[in-house]
């Protein structure tokens, strides 16, 4: 049987890397394509060869990671980094199937008569689909202290937990999550149309960084819109994408991760149970749920049921959050929790599109403010309930184990009139004295700083303004610090 020759493969990488040609007109893949905001850290990382580290950038399908490696690319050319010192791999390239790292740069190195102690930038793209992938990359973090090595892959259960296993102290890990709404405006060129900076500091939670928009309708509808399709770069630009969302967001996405990625990694034999269980998450996003309940209508036993949560969390489809009482207190056994998926528009492609009146809106909105939290890493949120009320958002301080301040998710104006919906947000306000007010009370269409409601103070503010909100603030303290556990 024959090997792959070394030239074939020397042939693909020249074809990858069209940058160390010559006569190269400057034209790198993507270059065209709007940055992600998270770029700006993550470049940094990237050439920041002060620790001996791998950057390892771990995301869900197609939320624009190969594009931001290309990026890098770009900028490094900019700065006058020589081509032929820059290497990039697609690892799903069929070509490079059963090759190790070592080999492929070995016969990048060889090409072009780099050393040891060359001053190198290697991106392998992909990289979950090479066998042992970790214990290869840390091989050679180790043996070459002046090339900076950067994967990405999508797979991301097989990276997060590898990347533990194997990776301690020779990995950085950054995850990439889908578009915020902020970055969704800025995409679609209507962020600086929309959005104003006031300098209104009352917000507690938002460190006097306080936004408004220009028109609450406009900004609504960009929301929904928001919510059908623009977690993802690609359905953003592409008009046919949007118009049949399910065709790229079900098959190129769910479907990879669901029939592929997740049975190759795990074993798992019965993909129609894993596909069904998922489904049943899907619909009920926004809602609790419990072990029991999804037993029931799944069919799957329990003992599955926790496995397979795990897998689909780790895999950055869904998140759960776990339930509080009224005085704050942790379960000692979660039989119940709540489930969101990390981009709104995964239910949407499953179960059809909405608009500002459907049923969903309310469970949709909260799934769309929480994939906005899926920037910090850090902060710990909670929802509570218990017999005669619930709150959506609570956070509790890392050390005291204290609520430090809570929000009620709505996407309806009339708990501003009707006040006594505000009462299970004063029931527990009064069970926990130390909180941080106003309670955040997220509306539809108003805004108003202060209200009293039985000596509780209360703020309302739009979802989708919130939403832009957040999701700015915690970009801007991911990028102050590098890292998203920071913010």
């Amino acid at each position: 049987m024959l090997e792959i020759a070394t030239e074939d493969i020397v042939g693909r990488l020249l074809f990858d890397n069209p940058w160390w040609e010559e006569g190269f007109d400057g034209t790198i893949r993507y270059q065209d394509m709007p940055r992600r905001k998270y770029f700006e850290s993550f470049f940094a990382a990237v050439q920041d060869k002060s620790v001996n580290r791998a950057v390892v950038l771990m995301g869900p399908r197609r939320v624009g990671k190969t594009v931001m490696v290309m990026h890098a690319v770009r900028a490094l050319l900019n700065l006058g980094i020589d081509a032929n010192r820059i290497l990039y791999i697609s690892l799903e390239t069929p070509i490079y199937t059963g090759l190790s790292l070592d080999r492929i740069l070995k016969i990048f190195q060889d090409n072009f008569k780099h050393t040891r102690n060359s001053s190198l930038y290697v991106f392998f793209d992909e990289v979950q689909y090479l066998r042992d992938w970790e214990i290869h990359l840390k091989s050679l973090v180790d043996s070459y202290a002046d090339y900076k090595f950067t994967a990405t892959g999508s797979a991301a259960a097989a990276l997060r937990l590898k990347s533990v296993e194997s990776g301690a102290g020779r990995f950085s890990d950054y995850i990439l999550p889908p578009l915020t709404f902020a970055e969704y405006l800025h995409f679609i060129g209507r962020e600086d149309e929309l959005i104003y900076k006031e300098n209104d500091e009352s917000w507690h939670h938002s460190e006097g960084l306080n936004y408004n928009t220009t028109s609450i309708q406009e900004l609504n509808a960009e929301f929904v819109r928001y919510m059908n399709f623009g977690g993802y770069p690609e359905a953003v630009f592409s008009e046919s994408i949007r118009d049949n969302p399910y065709q790229f967001i079900k098959s190129d996405i769910i479907d990879k991760v669901l029939l592929r990625d997740l049975p190759s990694l795990y074993g798992i034999n019965d993909i129609q149970e894993l596909n069904k269980l998922f489904n049943t998450l899907a619909y009920n996003t926004g809602n609790e749920v419990s072990l029991e309940a999804l037993t029931k209508q799944s069919g799957v036993a329990k003992n599955t049921i926790k496995r397979y949560l795990e897998y689909l969390e780790a895999a950055f489809l869904i998140r759960r959050v776990e339930r509080i009482d009224q005085t704050a207190k942790r379960f000692k056994r979660a039989i119940s929790f709540k489930v969101y998926l990390v981009n709104p528009s995964m239910r949407t492609a499953l179960f059809g599109q909405i608009n500002p009146d459907s049923d969903a809106m309310g469970a949709l909105t909260e799934t769309a403010i929480f994939s906005q939290w899926q920037h910090s890493q850090q902060t710990q949120l909670y929802y509570a309930r218990w017999k005669t009320g619930e709150i959506d958002i609570v956070s509790l301080d890392s050390i005291s184990q204290q609520p430090s301040w809570a929000i009620e998710v709505k996407w309806s104006d009339r708990p501003y009139k009707a006040r006594q919906e505000l009462d299970n947000c004063v029931e527990f306000a009064n069970q926990n004295p130390n909180i941080n007010q106003p309670i955040l009370i997220t509306s539809k269409t108003i805004s108003d700083a202060i209200v009293h409601h039985k000596g509780v103070r209360f703020e309302f503010f739009p979802s989708s303004l919130y939403a832009y909100t957040l999701g700015v603030n915690l970009l801007q303290k991911y990028n102050r610090s590098g890292r998203p556990d920071k913010a």
